[in-house]
């Protein structure tokens, strides 16, 4: 009897040790848990929720066996991107009348499908430039490292480190970046564009002969010196200049035309410009951070340590559009897209250049750029007037 009891015991024991064992390692196969440090935090993966947002399975195996159930792309962003709010935006903006400008919109879309998203980003260098830690240990365009100095004495000169007082003034910012593409070409866009509160524009893109197409209004215009226009009859009145810079030599130039001095071509590509027609105190330096966010973290360009090299810069639209998802409520676009199915197609819509001229391009990558903003076209975080993107 004793030994029956014995039995009776063991084999229930027997059955609970071994269906312990088995979940354990059936747990371990199905999702490729592997065995944690007892110090190790595991990272917890905060999934989207609302009807809005789909779960997407991709089911992969890695060299353990395991699922990877993924609703972002490898930067970051939603796979699944639409134009309508998710839930918790509707009741913010759903109601809203149709051209009220809608506070803190961009930020809070973008947001939406990029959860790693930050807001707050200063649009230009003030003389806390030194306390900007992602960018001050980088060379230019990422970075301003060795030019602190010049910077400095540019700084102290110009004194003014924001828009203009009526622009920071105002509670909600509609902004529109006009590119410089061929697109823009009889589309009569001049009115809407004007209707923005904060008008960008790129290098020497003139507006003079063209304003029934790219309007008449210029809030400021970013470009570096290669980029600037020669004639000074060409710049707007009352915009601001924004200066870009692509390598250390450029801050030099800065500073030459800050002081009044008379700057060489020794080190450009081609000829810049001996003067600007504006007061140092309408001039700013582009905060270097959009070019590394740009770069690296939206477009995902090779990091080359931190270095300028082939097929790791954005273009200057891309990089001006960064600037404005952190520091503009609303943003639209118009003159954007490369078409490189139509290569005799112009460029510009100011100049003759083709669009085959692009793909000799050694700085840019077009295509993995042209993904990114169609990212930002298809979830509604920015709006393309023109439809090129």
């Amino acid at each position: 009897m004793k030994h029956k009891h014995k039995v009776m015991f063991f084999c229930p024991v027997t059955v609970l040790v071994f269906i312990f064992y088995s979940s354990k390692n059936l747990h371990q196969h199905v999702w490729g848990q592997k065995p944690q440090k007892d110090a190790e935090v595991v990272p917890t993966v905060v999934m989207p929720k609302g009807p809005g947002v789909k779960r997407i399975a991709e089911v992969e195996q890695d060299n353990v066996g395991r699922i990877v159930d993924s609703v972002y792309d490898k930067q970051g962003f939603l796979l699944q991107l639409d134009t309508k709010l998710p839930p918790e935006l509707v009741y913010k903006y759903g109601n809203l009348s149709e051209g009220v400008c809608k506070p803190g919109y961009t930020a809070a879309k973008m947001t939406s499908i990029y959860p790693k998203f930050v807001k707050p980003a200063p649009m230009f260098l003030d003389r806390n430039f030194k306390q900007l830690g992602k960018v001050r240990n980088y060379l230019p365009p990422f970075g301003f490292k060795t030019q602190e100095k010049l910077i400095e004495s540019i700084l102290t000169t110009t004194k003014m480190y924001g828009l203009t007082e009526d622009m920071d003034s105002l509670s909600c910012k509609k902004c529109i970046i006009v590119g410089n593409g061929g697109i823009l070409s009889n589309k009569s866009l001049g009115p809407r564009i004007d209707d923005y509160d904060v008008v960008i524009r790129l290098n020497e893109a003139p507006v003079k002969g063209y304003r029934k197409d790219v309007g008449t209004k210029t809030t400021l215009r970013i470009t570096y010196p290669e980029g600037a226009m020669q004639r000074p009859e060409n710049y707007e009145k009352d915009s601001l200049f924004v200066f870009s810079a692509f390598k250390p030599l450029d801050f030099k130039w800065l500073r030459q035309i800050v002081f009044q001095e008379k700057p060489s071509d020794k080190g450009f590509w081609k000829s810049v410009p001996q003067s600007v027609p504006r007061q140092p105190t309408e001039m700013r330096i582009l905060n270097p951070y959009f070019f590394q966010e740009a770069a690296f973290q939206f477009i995902g360009l090779p990091f080359n340590n931190g270095i300028m090299g082939k097929g790791n810069i954005p273009t200057l639209g891309t990089v001006a559009i960064t600037m404005a998802l952190h520091n503009c409520d609303e943003v639209a676009v118009a003159g954007f897209g490369y078409d490189m199915n139509t290569p005799h197609a112009p460029l510009h819509y100011y100049e003759t250049v083709k669009m085959s001229t692009i793909k000799e391009s050694w700085t840019h990558d077009i295509s993995k750029e042209k993904e990114f903003l169609r990212k930002l076209v298809k979830a509604n975080v920015i709006t393309d007037l023109t439809n090129g993107i």
